[in-house]
């Protein structure tokens, strides 16, 4: 079941499947359904966007084996305000930081998992989201880490 809101940065919608949220993103979709799970999901994005939260209760669900898996934890663990850079985690999990990149790049759940905050070691890095860059610095900028971008 999927249900959306609009935020500050554009319509964000997410997919709750078995009682966990399994995928998210920008663009349009209608509030659908009495979904528990993903009325919650909704509320808490709206909760972030207002200022309210800095963390998502939701279940998630991701994959959790291999590069991919390694990077999803690391990205969700880092904190709201906060940063690291790709060779930081590159380090930690023992994985080249293209590897990094690429895995941030197939998050299915941003926002919820923060790839946003993952940088290059001098300058933002890349972001996959309609209007790339931006809406990352916007997501910064909204946490307080603009900073850090300096």
């Amino acid at each position: 079941m999927r249900g959306g809101i609009q935020t500050p940065i554009g319509p964000f919608w997410a997919e709750v499947e078995d009682g966990a949220v399994v995928s998210s993103g920008w663009g349009f979709a209608p509030e659908a359904g009495d979904d528990p799970v993903l009325r919650a999901a909704l509320d808490e994005l709206k909760d972030y966007f207002d200022g309210r939260i800095e963390d998502f209760t939701v279940p998630l669900r991701y994959r959790t084996d291999g590069v991919q898996g390694k990077v999803m934890a690391a990205m969700a663990a880092i904190p709201f305000g906060h940063t690291r850079t790709y060779g930081e985690i590159a380090a930690e999990i023992g994985a080249p930081a293209q590897s990094v990149g690429q895995a941030c790049g197939a998050n299915r759940l941003p926002v919820f998992v923060p790839c946003h905050r993952v940088l290059a070691a001098e300058g933002l890095g890349g972001f996959s989201a309609p209007g790339g860059i931006e809406t990352k610095v916007a997501l910064l900028k909204h946490e307080g880490a603009a900073s850090l971008l300096i």
